[in-house]
């Protein structure tokens, strides 16, 4: 009975998150998608340094808002693995991190350098000059992180966001 409360307790978390994701994005979605990109859902992914639970959660939210895209198919499946690849990257390269400055620190890095990924999408599809691209979306990824880290860094203080 336990481990089926735990379960359950798993999945419910993972789908709150993935919903918070898609709800956040989605409400300023002009700004979260395109070659000036502000993804304010994008803070979530610091969740990914507490419990790997939240890499499933943030790539399902991502996959979700994607079907939203205007780069179709293409921003489903890379912007996707995107998201998976770097919120993965997070979790294995500061679990063995003690501080939680250092943990979010670990993913506002990779998560803003991750951005070539989305600046590459767009520069082929779109047609978008990539470096300057690559620096907006990256920056808007930064403000989004560095809010997230905020607001996790006192989150973590009060709430235990490994369980």
């Amino acid at each position: 009975m336990e481990k089926t409360r735990l379960k359950t307790s798993a999945l419910t978390k993972i789908g709150v998150i993935a919903a918070l994701y898609i709800v956040i994005t989605l409400l300023v979605a002009p700004w979260s998608f395109g070659a000036v990109q502000l993804r304010f859902g994008e803070m979530l992914n610091h969740l990914a340094v507490f419990n790997k639970r939240y890499i499933w959660a943030l790539t399902i939210g991502c996959a979700i808002v994607n079907l939203f895209s205007p780069l179709g198919i293409i921003d489903i499946i890379f912007g996707t693995l995107g998201t998976l690849v770097m919120t993965t990257l997070s979790y294995y390269l500061s679990r063995r991190l003690k501080s939680v400055t250092a943990k979010l620190a670990t993913s506002t890095l990779i998560c803003t350098v991750a951005m070539w990924s989305v600046a590459l999408e767009l520069h082929l599809i779109s047609k978008v000059p990539f470096w300057p691209t690559y620096l907006s979306v990256a920056l808007g990824e930064l403000l989004s992180l560095v809010i997230g880290a905020i607001l996790f860094y006192v989150l973590a203080k009060r709430i235990d966001l490994t369980a």
